[in-house]
């Protein structure tokens, strides 16, 4: 009986609800009805008007233009008879295109004022009209007489008449001009009064609509507080309950004093909070030792723990501490814990806040991931590179938080660095490991590349390297330059490899003009002109001294100018290691 009663007002508040809408659905429709056929006006008529008048003027340009073309064909010796022939077709076909937009114009104009379901300037419309009747057949006419002249003149070759003749076809066609362009101005007011209109009507569709909705609500609001006093207690008891959980209090219970349905809704609560407070102990604590997106997918998702992989488009980052190894060998081991754990945590942060997946930690390394189902293929490529720009600039805190940490300051710090690789590939991604222990992870030739890249920063003094698929696929938030093809250990075939700069338009003038001198040196490298690729280097180190890529470049350069490569040399480096 307590159940068929609530179910019996929960209907009645709805069908209340649902005639109210619909009344306030029909009102609007027609309101929008009406303003939409006044926009159809303004696009179909107005804004047509408006660009035929504009054509006029251009078709009086492009008229005047052939004129002349006309009267350098004619003056030239020999005189270019089939020239001339061409342009005055030209230019009789734009006097024709003229009295067609005029025509055209017209019409509309007199369109809009037989219209008499919407509001409009007839009398504005009817001297515009008017005046373009009257501007077309006196002015014209005029302007025609006085090009006839010109072009009996130029028949008969008295170029000093011609000239005379030009100059007065120049003031008539300035004046028609002229009072085209006043044409123009009195049509935009007129329209610019339709569209007062249209917002007039909008503004007061839209106020009929908020009036005609609010009055529904305020309706409905009096007759579901006439109908639900006897259950809106337990209902707000539970709302409370609700958003304290919303809010991260997973010690909120509810006391459970009915058993109609809303009584099996709060014990289903309750239910609820204890599993979310288990759950929520299972993220924390696995939350330490693997990504918590990670934990998060492996528990809300299943699919996730299957075994059988998918082949997917990742984005892989490696990143190396060098110095890592002469720093640790003077090292306490609770010292080198503690510089490791500061370390793993600025470098972490950045990868996280730009939704990339820690996969590991090995040794100093980190190893890190982007794509599904924890980023769209889009994004991933950029998301990486933008990572990699905020732990470069994380550097620096590194360097000066090392020695605070052991308590050794003024320790110098310049040989710690980092070397980050990053590469966009096909991967095998998915739940891997034994009957035992599994971890989800990615693998495949894309892993292996970006660990070789992160290596080779070593041989091109750069703090990373990212490959071509990556430097596509990262768009245009990012600035990047090539800096070599190369072969790494496991491929046969170059791969163009590009270092991130920085962040689109963040990037100083002088580091702007090192990379342009850095790629002629580099075109000019891999076309074999020696000398030139060395002059564009030096100039590379001239503006950025110390860049490794050009320095490396320059001694490879200098060697091969001793001992020069083979014919079928392609320009790639191979990187063994």
């Amino acid at each position: 009986m307590i159940k068929q009663s609530i179910r019996r007002r929960i209907v009645a508040i709805a069908a209340g609800l649902i005639v109210l809408m619909i009344a306030t659905s029909v009102l609007s429709m027609a309101m929008v009805g009406r303003v939409g056929h006044l926009l159809d006006e303004l696009t179909a008529r107005y804004n047509p008007v408006n660009e035929h008048l504009a054509r006029i003027n251009i078709l009086s340009f492009e008229r005047a233009l052939a004129l002349r073309r006309m009267m350098i064909a004619k003056m030239q010796e020999p005189p270019d008879e089939t020239g001339y022939q061409a342009r005055k077709q030209l230019f009789d076909a734009k006097a024709a295109e003229t009295d067609r937009e005029v025509q055209t114009a017209r019409e509309l104009i007199n369109a809009i004022i037989a219209d008499t379901s919407t509001p409009s300037d007839n009398a504005a419309l009817a001297r515009i009209d008017s005046r373009l009747d009257g501007l077309m057949s006196d002015g014209r006419r005029l302007l025609n007489q006085e090009i006839g002249e010109l072009l009996a003149r130029l028949d008969a070759r008295d170029f000093d008449g011609v000239r005379d003749h030009l100059s007065r076809v120049d003031a008539l066609r300035d004046e028609l001009n002229q009072r085209i362009d006043a044409l123009r101005e009195e049509m935009l007011k007129v329209s610019y009064g339709a569209i007062a209109t249209i917002r007039a009507q909008q503004s007061q569709a839209v106020l009929i609509s908020a009036i005609a909705t609010l009055l529904a609500a305020v309706i409905g609001l009096i007759f579901a507080n006439l109908v639900s006093g006897g259950i809106i207690r337990s209902v707000r008891q539970l709302l409370e309950g609700t958003r304290a959980v919303e809010a991260g209090h997973l010690d909120q219970s509810i006391d459970v004093t009915t058993r109609d349905e809303i009584g099996e809704l709060a014990a289903a609560f309750n239910r609820m909070v204890v599993q979310l407070r288990e759950n929520q102990r299972v993220r924390e604590t696995f939350g330490k030792y693997i990504d918590p997106r990670v934990v998060e997918g492996l528990i809300d998702r299943p699919n996730l723990t299957a075994t059988e992989g998918r082949r997917r488009l990742m984005t892989v980052l490696f990143c190396d501490l060098r110095g890592f190894t002469s720093l640790s060998e003077g090292l306490v081991p609770q010292g080198l814990v503690k510089v490791m754990n500061r370390y793993f945590s600025l470098m972490s942060e950045p990868i996280r806040t730009n939704r990339g997946i820690i996969d590991k930690y090995i040794g100093d390394g980190i190893m890190a991931y982007w794509g599904p189902p924890f980023v769209d293929e889009a994004d991933h490529a950029r998301l990486a590179c933008l990572a990699t720009v905020e732990m470069i600039e994380r550097i620096e805190t590194l360097r000066r938080e090392i020695p605070e940490l052991l308590g050794v300051r003024g320790t110098p710090m310049e040989k710690c660095d980092l070397r980050i690789g990053i590469a966009t590939g096909d991967a095998l991604v998915g739940s891997i490991g034994s009957d035992i222990m599994m971890s989800y992870t990615v693998m495949g030739d894309v892993v292996n590349l970006a660990s070789r890249l992160e290596g080779a920063n070593k041989a091109y003094g750069t703090r990373n390297l990212v490959c071509e698929r990556t430097m596509a696929a990262a768009g245009t938030a990012l600035e990047f330059r090539e800096v070599d093809r190369i072969v790494v250990a496991g491929q046969t075939h170059p791969e163009a490899v590009f270092e991130v700069l920085g962040r689109n338009g963040e990037l100083a003038p002088e580091r702007l003009a090192s990379r342009d001198f850095y790629r002629e040196g580099l075109t000019a490298y891999r076309e074999r002109r020696w000398d030139d690729a060395l002059r564009a280097l030096k100039a590379s180190l001239e503006v950025m001294p110390g860049d490794g890529p050009s320095l490396g470049l320059l001694d490879r350069i200098e060697n091969l100018k001793v001992n020069p490569p083979s014919q079928d040399w392609d320009g790639s480096w191979r990187i063994e290691k």
